[in-house]
């Protein structure tokens, strides 16, 4: 097969998930990789098209499981596929991937990839951890390889006996990051720290513990904000910044979103876009999830130099150097959360230390053209291996 004719599709389930794409379309087009792009449509799939330079197909697909709508978009994916013949169909996140990976193998596509950007089952139990169980492993059954986002998250998958082996690669995060220009404190403007503090009413001299990401409960945002009354009445002079919206699938009980909404001392920002100037206003970033494939946020927070909280879990342990880059602690622990956080406010020198700590660590190993350079290497091996690979396998 000619480099030139390389057709790759990659598939997700909303259209927001292109953003952690940036740069990638573009960098596979000028190889010779002609980048497919479906998803539900969306502002952010149109945008991902004209920045890149990719053909994008617009295709229903829903995050929850609805088993009617389920059936209908692999439907759609299947006759899309069939439609574009790819060498490579690469299928994002649980719900994508059990759907792109069969209906890439309806279709016949020489080349499956489940990309793995952590499990949900990790954090479930009952009937709907054996959902997700089975739906990871039927759709590492039908991929020809899966690449996981981080090495912990790899050996889990090996352990629950959801991917052999052979087929388990990693390559750490989806497309890197951009340490260089976007995530980099000398690109952001002088005065964001203080202009993003009086925007949301926090004194210039206040210490302030930040928190990204949708407020639900696998986010620990309960545990949070146990560990912050207790934090709160210890430093009368520190805030909670909390960016991120409110997540109605999967709520936070009602008396931790109250406190959320009443305290005084805790800001909420909804949804930002752009979160340099965020975390320049942060003294400290704390996310103690329950569940994470990687933890992107903690990954920002460390290349803008800030000191990080994170939980003892599969993806984040890779994204954290504890004691290094900032500190892990076991999902749940609220004392264990609440003396992570102690130690950094009460200590500017640890959070000096750990934040530079972190940007160096970011900028060396999710540096985004290595990223993008391996998955192309890998996209390679696997065409050079096309032969070998039978189109049809039994399972």
């Amino acid at each position: 097969m000619a480099q030139d004719s390389i057709d790759l599709v990659h598939i997700n389930t909303e259209a927001l998930s292109w953003l952690f794409f940036v740069g990638q379309g573009a960098f596979m087009k000028a190889r010779g990789i002609q980048f497919h792009a479906i998803s539900s449509p969306g502002e952010y799939l149109d945008t991902f098209a004209a920045s890149e330079g990719v053909t994008v197909h617009p295709v229903d697909i829903s995050r929850a499981i609805t088993p009617l709508k389920d059936i209908r978009s692999m439907y759609c994916l299947w006759r899309r596929l069939c439609r574009i013949r790819p060498a490579i169909v690469e299928a994002h996140t649980s719900k994508a991937g059990i759907l792109g990976m069969i209906a890439g193998w309806m279709a016949r596509i020489p080349i499956r990839i489940y990309h793995n950007h952590g499990m949900a089952l990790l954090s479930e139990t009952g009937a709907k951890r054996m959902l997700l169980w089975w739906s990871e492993r039927v759709a590492c059954l039908l991929a020809h390889e899966v690449i996981y986002v981080a090495e912990s998250v790899r050996d889990a998958a090996v352990q629950e006996g959801l991917c052999p082996p052979r087929k388990a690669r990693v390559i750490s995060s989806i497309n890197g990051l951009d340490a260089a220009v976007r995530f980099n404190p000398g690109n952001v403007p002088p005065n964001a720290r203080s202009e993003v503090r009086r925007l949301h009413g926090i004194p210039d001299d206040a210490l302030v513990v930040g928190f990204v990401g949708r407020i639900f409960w696998v986010k620990g945002v309960a545990e949070l904000v146990s560990a912050w009354n207790d934090v709160s009445r210890r430093f009368g002079a520190s805030h909670l910044l909390v960016v991120g919206a409110v997540d109605s699938r999967l709520p936070a009980p009602p008396e931790v979103v109250e406190q959320l909404q009443s305290d005084p001392r805790i800001h909420l920002t909804g949804y930002i876009e752009d979160m340099p100037p965020y975390y320049t206003a942060m003294d400290l970033l704390v996310l103690p999830s329950f569940y994470e494939g990687l933890g992107y946020v903690l990954l920002e927070a460390s290349a803008m130099q800030v000191p990080v909280v994170g939980t003892r879990i599969p993806g984040i342990m890779d994204a954290v150097c504890d004691g290094v880059t900032g500190t892990l602690v076991d999902p749940g622990d609220v004392a264990a959360l609440a003396r992570a956080i102690t130690a950094y406010l009460k200590d500017p020198e640890l959070r000096r230390t750990h934040g530079v700590a972190g940007r160096e660590y970011v900028s060396d190993k999710f540096c985004q053209e290595q990223v993008w350079e391996a998955l192309y290497q890998e996209y390679k091996r696997l065409l050079a291996q096309l032969d070998l690979v039978p189109m049809g396998e039994s399972f």
